[in-house]
């Protein structure tokens, strides 16, 4: 009786033993890779990380290690989700999460662990209309499957803004020159139509001129991350929104524009020190001309698409955690690809701007970030990361086909950087 007493016992242990290194410690964490060869799925991971903030979980991003992978919390919900969404995840125990961190902590590694710690409430600017091209961050975003609002201009000056963490500035022109794209497009059905959608919104808004109401919304927009917002710009949003701080009270439209002649001197009344990222600019005059200023380099490029690609800098991740984020790839060679503003002429970036990705054959930047104020603004330069030269009319780009794409990966840092945890200043 005795004997078979002992053997029931030992039979439960081992049973208790195998339930106990089998599930509590091997299913403690899930790491989802982000490397270039374990990861399936790059763009959808960064929707699973914003599915678990928004269940205002906490997660780590580990910046370098392994491409900036995410390390969550174990929980079956999420296991499941990740199956789903089709991402590629591997499961930790405590020991082995230990290990990573441990070495990520290293003085001698260039890794960190940020914490994330909330969803941003993300806003895209943009028409409500439908526009004839599509826009590289709306699609990433519903890629991903990360809810976002669009807002326009009454939400702007209304003072919306304050509801949102992020804000993406769509391919706008807050020039008012409507894209400058009088000389191929002024007689096409859409161009007229927006032309006189932008004029009866700028009337319903009390304006008599649509570069006036782009100039107060532009206004807003640079209070906003002054005071502490966080805004992301593509293609033309981000040269013209400059140049509309730049010349505010100017008038730089002519008559098929706005109706009345541009202010005769315009170029010597330039406030350079009102943009957030360029300086000394020479502003396009002609409206035949589809360019706003010397800001771009699009005409003045001379590269093959063949060996069109721009390199991302390599940061600290323990001093300079922000620029790292920002950075974080599978790979540090991205895809050039053209826009209405492809790459910005560094002599007229300010000095106090980081160029965070450059195409080494000419030196030019194409994706740049900088601090004002309480806040932050990230410009990058092209439409669409897998559409070398996206035409007005061009069928949208399918993400599907790309959910490894390096280029969208660079949008998606953007996505996340506010849910970084603030580091206490030092007083």
């Amino acid at each position: 009786m005795n004997s078979q007493y002992l053997s029931a016992m030992r039979k439960i242990l081992i049973l208790l033993f195998i339930l106990f290194v089998t599930f509590p410690v091997s299913a403690s964490y899930i790491l989802i890779p982000m490397d270039a060869k374990s990861q399936n799925e790059h763009l959808k991971a960064y929707g699973i990380t914003y599915w678990i903030l928004e269940k205002q979980q906490k997660v780590k991003w580990l910046l370098n290690y392994r491409g900036g992978s995410f390390l969550l919390t174990y929980t079956d919900e999420t296991r499941k989700e990740c199956q789903i969404r089709g991402v590629s995840f591997e499961v930790l125990s405590n020991a082995k999460t230990d290990e990573i961190l441990t070495l990520i902590s290293s003085p001698s590694q260039n890794m960190e662990a940020v914490v994330l710690e909330k969803a941003p409430r993300i806003a895209v600017y943009s028409p409500k209309g439908n526009q004839p091209w599509d826009d590289a961050v709306t699609m990433v975003l519903t890629y991903a499957e990360i809810p976002y609002t669009v807002i326009y201009d009454e939400e702007v000056l209304s003072d919306q803004l304050i509801l949102y963490d992020w804000l993406h500035l769509h391919h706008e022109d807050f020039t008012g020159q409507y894209g400058k794209f009088y000389r191929a497009y002024r007689s096409a059905p859409w161009y007229i139509e927006n032309k006189k959608n932008a004029e009866a919104l700028a009337a319903k808004l009390g304006y008599d001129k649509v570069s006036e109401s782009k100039r107060d919304v532009a206004l807003k927009i640079r209070n906003y991350v002054v005071g502490g917002g966080f805004m992301f710009a593509m293609c033309s949003a981000t040269d013209s929104f400059d140049i509309a701080l730049a010349v505010e009270g100017v008038d730089i439209c002519e008559a098929m524009f706005d109706g009345d002649p541009s202010e005769s001197g315009y170029q010597s009344k330039i406030e350079y020190s009102n943009t957030f990222a360029f300086t000394d600019f020479i502003l396009e005059r002609s409206p035949m001309v589809y360019e706003f200023s010397s800001i771009d380099m699009t005409s003045k490029r001379k590269i093959l698409k063949e060996i069109d690609y721009f390199t991302l800098m390599d940061y600290s991740a323990k001093w300079d955690p922000i620029p790292t984020m920002l950075v974080q790839n599978h790979t540090a060679l991205v895809k050039g690809f053209m826009g209405q503003t492809t790459a910005y002429a560094r002599e007229q970036i300010k000095a106090n701007v980081l160029i965070m990705g450059e195409q080494k054959t000419n030196g030019e930047a194409r994706y740049i970030h900088g601090i004002k104020g309480k806040g932050f603004f990230t410009f990058y330069g092209g439409h669409d990361p897998e559409d070398y030269q996206h035409r007005v009319g061009d069928a949208k780009t399918e993400l599907a086909l790309h959910p490894n794409s390096p280029g969208y990966r660079l949008i998606l840092n953007n996505v996340l950087f506010p849910a970084a945890k603030k580091k206490k200043q030092k007083t």
